[in-house]
């Protein structure tokens, strides 16, 4: 049984994780500039840099993957096929908005050198190791590692009920994230727990790993899409809305959809805004444009997270007109 304690914002008590405990889903972020979207959580002193090195395909999960060593000795996850663009994207809003976001670059091109044996990942990679579009994830660092075998659901976990929990929830589905797979799917979890030292003891990290289905369209198995600009757009004058000033009505449909889209409060969505309403266009645009993004695309998806955010405003304002 986990111990709370009560936080109070905007005048109202909530649970929250025990003071002494070591999981953290959520850090205060720091001020972002333009150029922390541009470089995402790792910096450009991190950004992959070649030459690139073979170490082994990934045959885990459903998008043909390779493990690589850059001319730095970090380790990489290079992913293809459709999630080049999203996973990017998405690992600087969630550093914006202070959650757990492993470092993900775009790579336009490259080579791969000692390619060999390959299997699904066999049509992305050509016979001298060259490639196209590709996402690099930071396989792992000294200080941050993944504790394997430790995962975590939406219904079980040490922040149900908690502000930081329903403001992942809401990323969630202002992402249109409909693989919200958790530690109760057999065929794999995108939660995650990584294990971060720190002087004062290791910490564990929450997080949610995968946010390659986003930007598309939400919907059940035949509908569903990713980065699909003009589906995500289709689909953001249903994101939210207000029934009473009170309950909000999502139009979000996923996996697990119920479970990410109730228990959700206004004033979960105050907490939120409190980051998100500080970010720009021009932070927007140039997280898209590092995720590779071309110029309409940018266009089209800045416009429609603007209005998202700009629903989420609406609701809170609905709301203090009710009492």
């Amino acid at each position: 049984m986990r111990t709370l304690i009560p936080c109070l914002l905007f005048g109202v008590a909530l649970p929250c994780a025990a003071a002494d405990s070591k999981a953290l889903l959520w850090q205060q972020p720091a001020p972002m500039s333009t150029a922390d979207w541009v470089w995402g959580p790792g910096g450009k002193v991190r950004a992959p840099q070649a030459p690139f090195e073979f170490i082994e395909e990934d045959l885990n999960g459903t998008n043909p993957k390779v493990k690589v060593r850059d001319a730095k000795g970090n380790r990489w996850t290079v992913k293809f096929g459709g999630e080049d663009h999203s996973d990017v994207f998405a690992a600087r809003l969630l550093f914006a908005m202070g959650y757990a976001a492993q470092p993900a670059y775009f790579v336009r091109s490259g080579v791969i050198a000692g390619v060999h044996g390959l299997k699904r990942a066999r049509p992305f990679i050509g016979k001298q190791g060259e490639f196209a579009y590709a996402r690099f994830k930071l396989h792992e660092s000294k200080k941050v590692t993944r504790v394997e075998g430790l995962d975590w659901s939406w219904v079980d976990n040490p922040f149900v009920g908690t502000h930081e929990l329903n403001g992942l929830k809401i990323l969630m589905m202002l992402l249109s994230n409909w693989d919200a797979k958790d530690s109760r799917d057999r065929k794999g979890s995108n939660t995650a727990v990584f294990s971060k030292a720190s002087a004062g003891g290791d910490q564990l990290l929450y997080s949610f790993d995968d946010w390659g289905a986003t930007l598309g369209k939400w919907g059940g198995f035949f509908s569903r899409d990713k980065w699909n600009p003009d589906g995500f757009s289709q689909q953001t004058r249903i994101f939210a809305s207000s029934v009473d000033g009170q309950t909000i009505r999502w139009g979000y449909r996923g996996k697990h959809g119920k479970d990410i889209s109730s228990g959700i409060r206004i004033e979960d969505v105050r907490w939120l805004l409190t980051n998100l309403s500080d970010v720009t266009d021009e932070e927007l645009r140039a997280g898209l444009q590092a995720s590779g993004a071309t110029p309409p695309e940018i266009d089209t998806y800045a416009r429609s997270i603007r209005e998202r955010i700009s629903q989420l405003q609406r609701l809170c304002e609905s709301s203090t007109e009710t009492r």
